[in-house]
């Protein structure tokens, strides 16, 4: 799967965004019975303004190319999200490619302001969820990453391979599926990023799991929330979730994490060894 073309991925895509629909949810009847889940090709085909024989070749990855009219057009047949949208233009080509994952290297401001942020969980990472710094509050959120090889040293990686994170976090479906929807919109903006793809493919060896959920398809764009964890040291600790992109380096972005109530605050400085 990670050696598919662009347009293996765009066809691929079509074809789950449309057996994910019932016929109800796009104004259809849905009568006798079907041999596929979700919607007819030809369904899709009527609904956007073009011919079964045209759809049909673009879920068989034939070599044709789609205007940003019809593009659109079959975002909103497909109920795309403003994600799966901008990741469908992305497939087709009607978007330019971004480029790699951003340097390994951290400014020393950059770093000094992570660290000032302790005891609040704080970390910056790149466009493939490589770890580049950290304080010690996030350290000791998620357990310690120094002894992590370089290559490992990954938000993705260290959740799906890592059994103590899913007792961690106690909504780990949901935040796993969350990040690797994200994962998908950013290969499908950065298709040459040898860092992506290579971990995909580590991945998808390692893990049922990240196989299954990268296996849907899902698209996600990133949205501040809050972070629930049950810490084998502290207990229950809520933490409010943001994302900073410092203008030096759009390829790198600042996560922190800020105690949603008083006492979330208080176990944060216990778990820090403060006070």
């Amino acid at each position: 799967m990670v050696h598919m073309t662009r347009r293996e991925e765009l066809a691929d895509f079509l074809r789950s965004r449309r057996e994910s629909l019932r016929p109800e949810q796009v104004g259809l009847t849905p009568g006798g019975r079907r041999r596929t889940p979700g919607l007819r090709r030809e369904e899709v085909a009527q609904l956007s303004g073009v011919s079964v024989t045209w759809y049909t070749w673009l879920e068989q990855a034939r070599d044709i190319t789609a205007s940003p009219q019809v593009l659109g057009s079959l975002a909103v047949t497909l109920r795309l999200t403003a994600a799966e949208r901008a990741h469908l233009f992305v497939l087709a080509g009607s978007s330019p490619p971004g480029g790699g994952s951003a340097a390994q290297s951290v400014s020393p401001t950059l770093r000094a302001l992570v660290d000032s942020l302790d005891p609040n969980p704080a970390h910056v990472i790149n466009a493939s969820w490589d770890l580049l710094a950290w304080n010690r509050g996030y350290a000791r959120l998620v357990g310690g990453v120094e002894d992590v090889a370089d290559e490992e040293r990954n938000t993705l990686w260290l959740l799906f391979t890592r059994p103590a994170m899913r007792s961690l976090l106690v909504d780990w479906q949901h935040e796993t599926l969350a990040l690797v929807g994200q994962l998908r919109a950013m290969a499908g903006t950065h298709p040459d990023d040898v860092r992506i793809t290579s971990l995909v493919a580590a991945l998808l060896d390692a893990s049922p799991a990240f196989e299954a959920m990268w296996s849907a398809h899902v698209v996600k764009a990133f949205a501040p929330s809050t972070k629930r964890f049950d810490h084998p040291d502290v207990g229950r600790l809520d933490l409010d979730y943001t994302k900073l992109a410092p203008v030096d380096d759009g390829g790198q972005h600042l996560l922190v994490f800020l105690p949603s109530t008083p006492e979330d605050a208080e176990a944060l400085t216990r778990l820090t060894g403060r006070g």
